[in-house]
């Protein structure tokens, strides 16, 4: 496998959209059922798998489940700004500190995924509430560079959740 393929198993993101309403649903639904579908997995894995990396200088499980709802908390705050404020300018986040910092050493990954859980609940019912004209409001992402529509950022974390979902669960296949 190259190393591109073990960094983004299911490929990169690249918005097509605008979405159509079926595909909007789909990426609702990706984001809905995200958690179900990561425990799933977690529970196939053995104590060892916790503290392995999906590829060679990856992040280990563990920091995974503790990045997915970091990411997201700021996921659901981009989209609560881009309702309130059309063009808010966003603030982005240094990940790969976030996931050094000792909470995510400490902190039983079960905890997380009870975050991950009820932020999902509740961004999934904001997500499903939002018209085809909210989809379409934007904000700035500066280190973009340029505005994101909430379509866009709808597909972004869909994929997001599943690039993750599918490096765990590469670590059971012992691909790392």
């Amino acid at each position: 496998m190259t190393e591109d393929t073990l960094r983004y198993p299911i490929g990169s993101f690249h918005y097509s959209g605008p979405y159509t309403s079926a595909e909007r649903a789909e990426r609702i639904e990706s984001i809905a059922t995200l958690p179900d579908r990561l425990e799933a997995v977690l529970d196939t894995l053995g104590p060892d798998e916790w503290v392995k990396s999906y590829r060679p200088g990856g992040w280990t499980v563990r920091q995974v489940v503790h990045h997915l709802p970091d990411s997201h908390l700021h996921g659901y705050s981009r989209f609560m700004f881009g309702l309130a404020e059309d063009g808010a300018t966003i603030r982005p986040y240094a990940e790969a500190g976030w996931v050094e910092i000792a909470d995510s050493r400490a902190t039983p990954p079960e905890l997380s995924l009870a975050l991950l859980r009820a932020l999902h609940d509740r961004w999934a019912a904001l997500l499903r509430s939002l018209s085809d004209e909210d989809f379409r409001r934007t904000v700035y992402h500066p280190e973009h560079g340029r505005f994101l529509s909430l379509d866009e950022l709808l597909g972004n974390y869909a994929w997001h959740g599943d690039h993750h979902l599918a490096q765990v669960a590469s670590v059971r296949r012992g691909a790392a």
